[in-house]
């Protein structure tokens, strides 16, 4: 019987882990990187050049999701793999079905709990860290998320790797879908509170008759510019595909046209 040793396994893993956008393209994106992974797999498994061709051929179809989350993936095909090396009626198709039917849900749980909650908390602990310039915020967000990444996604690849065609009906079944949910709930709330504790716009417009707009606005909606500016941001990228980059140059030349119609204070403190 043919068993994966742990040497594959971990040069297997840190292919991925080192590699997973290597030559990202448009067309290819997480392709070749996924392909390198499995290179010293197959190379155990397989002992004729031709038996590794044919292996190979299966990781060269396109293939996209969330990296660190995604780490499931390589593992559990890894396993899947394997029992086919053992004679399991396992094939390249079953293997490519498998991979690109779980390339979505995994990328919606990643997204959602990488991208829009673990990020937005580890940048806001390290902000308040950062106060009057200090390094220690930019210090600890280096080196929290790479440990996080690193044993994190070692962990799902190993789990991937025991579970391999298991891991199918856990992610795509109806408890996988009630995961997902929470998790945009979650990742939404984490978004509100980072947004409320560190986006904070005031205007310096004064109403004719010398009222000024911001006690106006404080007193029926406080802080309704942030909020406002958050919203306006979303629209952007959601509702008209703007990349973030084009969203913070718009934001630029809002605040600079803002300043020279005199509505915000460059000595105000945003």
């Amino acid at each position: 019987m043919k068993k994966l040793s742990a040497k594959t396994l971990k040069k297997s893993f840190l292919s991925w882990y080192y590699g997973h956008l290597t030559c990202f393209s448009q067309e290819h994106m997480q392709t070749f990187g996924y392909l390198c992974s499995m290179v010293p797999v197959v190379e155990e498994l397989y002992e004729t050049k031709q038996e590794q061709k044919e292996a190979l051929k299966t990781y060269s179809a396109f293939f996209n999701t969330e990296p660190q989350i995604g780490t499931l993936v390589v593992g559990m095909t890894a396993g899947l793999e394997e029992a086919k090396a053992n004679g399991e009626p396992i094939d390249g198709e079953t293997i490519n079905g498998i991979r690109a039917g779980l390339m979505g849900p995994l990328a919606g749980i990643g997204d959602s709990l990488i991208v829009g909650t673990l990020i937005p908390i580890l940048l806001g602990i390290g902000l308040g860290l950062s106060g009057n310039g200090s390094p220690l915020g930019a210090i600890l967000y280096i080196v929290v998320w790479n440990l996080l990444m690193f044993f994190g996604m070692r962990f799902i690849y190993y789990k991937g790797y025991e579970m391999g065609g298991k891991a199918v009906e856990l992610l795509v079944g109806p408890q996988a879908q009630a995961i997902r949910e929470s998790i945009v709930m979650i990742g939404t709330m984490v978004i509100g509170a980072v947004a409320a504790s560190w986006i904070n716009i005031n205007t310096a417009f004064v109403i004719p008759g010398g009222i000024t707009l911001q006690s106006t606005l404080d007193s029926v909606y406080p802080r309704f510019l942030s909020a406002a500016t958050v919203v306006f941001c979303w629209w952007l990228m959601t509702k008209k595909k703007i990349s973030p980059t084009m969203v913070m140059l718009i934001l630029v030349a809002v605040a600079f046209a803002g300043v020279l119609l005199g509505f915000f204070d460059p000595g105000l403190s945003y």
